[in-house]
């Protein structure tokens, strides 16, 4: 199989959707490789260590898409990128399409084979290809939120941990899944005072367990959450189902009632947020505010430790890419039902259970034939 690797696109995106090890893991399985030109170099992956693991550098996206059987990206293709994509085309990346009516319309168009990496699933009913970017995620939120709590940046000008004789900040973190453990663990470590809400008690007792009493653990319903909310220094929005959109959790009510200086950091941006007040931003323009509260919503918020992110990522993709390249994307599909959950759009169809809002919805395995 010939598979592309196109340089990121998006604001601020240095990550890269194969690092020279995966190359030459391909390419020791009989596949060949090319990856555009300075697709790695941001991050110290020149484009002498992907032509020393047997890549071909080419200069152009336009080159990439045209010749690829498989496209290997990072972030959801751009229109631009969608525009280029053509029937049969396999796409394999993040898509978070539940909250992008455009791009799905576009990737239904091109008629490829989009597999997300945010809905594969394992045995264990987690998400390997999203749980890399969940903890790098996490634990970004807390230094985000630490950042803009600082006065200088229109916070109010707390420290998390405090110091002897003052108290520390208040951290709530709603949700208690991969991004608010990350997030947890961070906060705890810098002698903040958190709390994390879910509406999961197995979940709540996990997070007791390992934790222990550096963290208070609330059921979540209407209540806790508006009272941690109105409480808090740092809130940190961390819910996630699946291939759909994020509810919205925290109203825009809540939000005029919070403390002014306080942070939102919403890291459940990329599937449309769940504060009510929350727009994505970029890493060039990270926050804005809504009645004195700073938002930070940026959706890519790994990319801004690339290279961490970029081997985090590889090394729970690396099977996938692997799988769908010896195999084709039918048989692989076919043989593994979590690589087949993450099929979003199939030649024109939606098959994601999460995308119904969308239009209609075909069984992943009925669209294959299998």
């Amino acid at each position: 199989m010939l598979v592309g690797v196109p340089k990121e696109i998006k604001n601020h995106e240095y990550r890269v959707g194969l690092i020279p090890g995966n190359v030459r893991q391909l390419v020791a399985h009989g596949h060949q490789v090319l990856v555009q030109q300075d697709a790695g170099t941001a991050i110290g992956l020149t484009d002498d260590l992907y032509v020393a693991a047997g890549a071909r550098i080419v200069g152009t996206a336009e080159e990439i898409f045209a010749k690829a059987d498989m496209i290997v990206k990072v972030k959801e293709p751009q229109p631009h990128e969608c525009r280029m994509l053509r029937p049969g085309q396999v796409l394999f990346t993040y898509l978070h399409l539940a909250p992008d009516p455009e791009q799905t319309k576009l990737l239904q168009a091109s008629g490829a084979i989009c597999i997300a990496y945010e809905t594969v699933t394992d045995v264990r009913g987690g998400l390997p290809l999203l749980a890399p970017m969940s903890e790098v995620a996490g634990r970004m939120s807390i230094q985000a939120g630490a950042h803009c709590l600082e006065k200088s940046h229109g916070g109010i000008g707390i420290l998390l941990g405090g110091v002897p004789g003052t108290p520390p900040a208040k951290v709530a973190i709603i949700g208690g899944g991969v991004v608010g453990t990350n997030a947890a663990r961070m906060a705890i470590g810098l002698e903040a005072y958190v709390t994390v809400l879910d509406k999961s008690l197995d979940r709540l007792r996990a997070l007791d367990l390992q934790f222990g009493r550096r963290l208070n653990t609330v059921y979540a319903n209407i209540e806790t959450i508006e009272q941690a909310v109105l409480e808090a220094d740092l809130v940190i929005g961390a819910i996630l189902v699946p291939g759909a959109s994020a509810p919205k959790v925290v109203t825009r009510e809540m939000v005029g009632r919070m403390k002014k200086g306080a942070v939102l950091v919403d890291v459940s941006i990329d599937q449309g947020g769940c504060f009510e007040t929350s727009k994505p931003t970029t890493h060039a323009d990270p926050t804005y505010v809504v009645d004195g509260v700073i938002h930070y919503c940026v959706a890519n918020m790994p990319g801004a430790v690339a290279r961490t992110s970029t081997f985090a990522l590889n090394n729970a993709t690396a099977p996938f890419v692997l799988d769908l390249a010896d195999k084709g994307w039918l048989k692989a599909l076919a043989d593994d039902a979590h690589l087949l959950n993450g099929l979003n759009v199939f030649q024109g169809k939606l098959t994601h259970p999460g995308l119904a809002h969308l239009g209609e919805v075909v069984p992943a395995r009925q669209v294959i034939g299998r």
